[in-house]
């Protein structure tokens, strides 16, 4: 069952990179196990490290710079494409992200990953810069409940306009989120109402 996601106040690492593929988020030679845990140490596994050698990081990848760290994920235009494998979004949340920002996702990966408990923030491309443009120490606040995102960039420019912009999400894939509910938890907590169509409609 997934964690509800409502507010997430927190940093972000910065992956200023387009056309990232699932093939990239998690290679397809770790795709064996059938559960979802354990795929976020393999997340960019060939970004990451030298010849799978975990003790031989790339020092310059985003992920091995200790300045960077978070919830939240912001990654070039068109994040998620590729094959369809449910694992780019496993791998995603089990390494820690809640959030993926991006100009663009490819459909597959976006429904995977609300599907997962993970929540694909569109916003403008010009949006997008600013947020590459920040510090480290930037801070970013993802509103599910106002479907809102803002850089929390110091007390002078956190609540300027300019530093805001919403984002669409399905209906009921927010719903889901926001308790966290799968399709299953859905229905279930439906049963009330269930139940009174049914006596309505003269079932037992």
């Amino acid at each position: 069952m997934p964690l509800p996601l409502q507010k997430i106040k927190s940093r972000f690492v910065p992956l200023n990179i387009e056309n990232i593929d699932t093939d990239q988020i998690i290679p397809a030679r770790f795709l064996k196990a059938t559960t979802r845990e354990g795929f976020g140490k393999n997340l960019f596994r060939d970004w990451r490290y030298i010849n799978d050698d975990e003790n031989q990081p790339r020092s310059e990848f985003v992920l091995n710079q200790p300045v960077f760290s978070g919830e939240i994920l912001v990654a070039g235009k068109n994040f998620g494409c590729g094959s369809s494998r449910e694992h780019a979004a496993w791998s995603l949340l089990d390494y820690g992200f809640r959030v993926v920002v991006s100009s663009f996702f490819a459909d597959i990966f976006r429904n995977n990953a609300l599907n997962n408990g993970v929540l694909p923030v569109q916003v403008t491309e010009a949006f997008l810069e600013k947020i590459f443009a920040q510090g480290p120490e930037t801070e970013l606040l993802v509103d599910l409940e106002n479907q809102s995102i803002r850089i929390l960039n110091g007390e002078d420019t956190s609540g300027k306009e300019e530093n805001t912009e919403t984002f669409d999400i399905n209906p009921y894939k927010k719903t889901c989120l926001l308790n966290g509910y799968d399709d299953i938890d859905y229905l279930l907590s439906l049963k009330p109402e269930i139940e009174i169509f049914e006596k309505q409609r003269g079932g037992n």
